[in-house]
């Protein structure tokens, strides 16, 4: 890992950017201090647990009956 300067940083992003697309790490520094570790970017992973909801919801039986004279005006401009 790599540390670099804001100054550097500044001057030579896309190549640092390069690098870490590449799959290095690099810390910025100021004044010799660290302040800011660039990374790779990584999509997060979602774990999905299928039946997680099951029990919550419950489909009515007019679910498909058709919609009242009051809601259909409704939708009409």
């Amino acid at each position: 890992m790599q540390t670099v300067n804001v100054h550097e940083a500044k001057t030579h992003l896309s190549r640092l950017l390069n690098r870490i697309s590449a799959g290095e790490e690099i810390i910025i520094a100021k004044a010799g201090k660290p302040v800011a570790r660039l990374i790779p970017w990584r999509e997060p992973v979602l774990r999905r647990e299928p039946g997680l909801d099951r029990g919550t919801f419950r489909v009515p039986d007019d679910f498909d009956a058709p919609l009242s004279d009051d809601v259909l005006d409704d939708f009409e401009a």
